[in-house]
């Protein structure tokens, strides 16, 4: 193909096409990165974690900590703003399926509550620096602000009695009236 332009720069038709065939390219070649539904965590990570999440806020008269999104919270957190913690989460993970697997035989995902309960209790004291990360990571998806990928419906929000905070720019006016005055 000849281009048509002085100097062999491309002509408009010539830059799309390669911008399409590089397009195309970074599609077949390259890999996400994700690993089954989640940004970071496994779907065994997922389990895991899942059964620790939920042992430090199980359901009662309202919804556990995974049914609330916490999971989700914490795996985007994991590729954003906690990034730093992605190997303290691996190896804690990691620790807590293989002392489970040990003491029960099963992974911790895959135990009855009592057993998990138990678990997470010797997890708490066999790696504390672990368990105190995941406990906070825990409460801030379950009580934060939706927005982070945790709280799901504002449900803790509702079980306290707190009002979901207006959106920004909107409390003053009613969409249906205009400006208020």
């Amino acid at each position: 193909m000849q281009s048509s332009t002085k100097g062999g720069a491309l002509t408009r038709r010539q830059f799309v096409a390669a911008g399409a065939t590089g397009s195309v390219a970074a599609v077949i070649g390259c890999k996400s990165g994700r690993q089954g539904n989640w940004e970071f965590l496994s779907d065994e990570q997922a389990g895991t974690l899942g059964a620790i999440c939920d042992q430090i806020i199980p359901a009662d008269g309202f919804p556990n900590a995974t049914q609330v999104g916490v999971l989700n919270y914490i795996d985007k957190q994991l590729v954003r703003p906690y990034r730093r913690h992605q190997d303290a989460y691996r190896d804690g993970l990691q620790k807590s399926d293989a002392s489970s697997r040990k003491r029960f035989g099963k992974g911790l995902a895959e135990l009855a509550l009592a057993q998990q309960l138990e678990a997470v209790t010797a997890i708490s004291s066999e790696q504390p620096e672990f368990f105190e990360l995941v406990r906070s990571h825990t409460f801030q998806g379950y009580y934060g602000s939706p927005r982070h990928g945790g709280n799901r419906d504002a449900v803790s929000w509702k079980m306290l009695g707190v009002p979901e905070p207006p959106v920004r720019g909107r409390a003053q006016y009613d969409l249906g009236k205009g400006p208020q005055s």
